[in-house]
């Protein structure tokens, strides 16, 4: 497994555990299409929510975050109603939300998390 493929896999890690602090369900992680891979889907008291976690070691590059453009965010719509098609019964009555989790910092278990909740 590459480097970047690592630091990604141990920062979703990080964001999964922190939504279960806050009292999410974590349903599904990385599900996979044809047209891409959400990387966690979880459960909230009010709303099923689509999380895109972004992993940096620096913010060198920027914040993890500003990759989460107007672009990520249509295609990461476009996956949740593919994830929704599959699952209607976990969905039924819930509003989605599309959440994206940031974490910047050399070891992913110590790094700065930042939580964005309604990318919309």
């Amino acid at each position: 497994m590459a480097d970047k493929d690592i630091l990604g896999r141990a920062g979703e890690d990080r964001a999964a555990r922190h939504l279960e602090s806050r009292g999410y369900t974590v349903l599904e992680r990385n599900w996979r299409t044809r047209e891409g891979e959400i990387d966690l889907v979880a459960l909230d008291d009010r709303a099923l929510v689509v999380v895109e976690v972004k992993t940096r070691r620096s913010d060198g590059f920027g914040d993890p975050l500003e990759a989460v453009d107007e672009r990520k965010r249509r295609r990461l719509w476009r996956l949740a109603m593919a994830w929704i098609a599959a699952h209607p019964d976990l969905a039924q009555g819930r509003r989605l939300r599309l959440d994206a989790i940031g974490l910047t910092g050399p070891d992913p278990a110590t790094a700065r998390l930042e939580h964005l909740e309604d990318l919309w």
